[in-house]
C-alpha cells in the first residue's frame, strides 16, 4: 500500500515552529518507513528527528514519556488526516 505522507508540509511546519528536536510517531503499518521519514526531514530542516517506536493506536495515543526529552514538536502519522492541537506546552501536528 502506498501512502502520501506529505513530508513537504511536515518539513515546512518544523521550520515554522523553529523546532530543534522533533519526535515522529507512526502507526504500525508505517513504521517500515521510519528511516526514510527521518532522513528526509533531517535533510530538509535543521531539526534532529527521533522516532517513537512504541504504540500508536490513534490520535489519543500520545507518548507521554517524551515529555522528559524536551521535544519541541510531535508529529503523529496515522491512517487519517492530521489533527492540529497543543501538547505539553509544545506543538502537536
Amino acid at each position: 500500500m502506498k501512502y502520501d505522507l506529505d513530508l513537504n508540509k511536515v518539513a515546512e511546519r518544523i521550520k515554522k515552529e523553529k523546532a530543534k528536536l522533533v519526535c515522529i510517531q507512526l502507526a504500525d503499518g508505517l513504521k517500515p518507513k521510519a528511516v526514510e521519514i527521518q532522513e528526509y526531514l533531517e535533510k530538509n530542516t535543521n531539526a534532529r528527528i527521533i522516532i517513537w517506536m512504541g504504540s500508536c493506536w490513534g490520535a489519543c495515543d500520545v507518548p507521554v514519556e517524551i515529555e522528559r526529552l524536551n521535544v519541541d514538536l510531535l508529529v503523529q502519522f496515522g491512517h487519517n488526516d492530521f489533527i492540529y492541537g497543543k501538547f505539553y506546552g509544545g506543538n502537536l501536528i
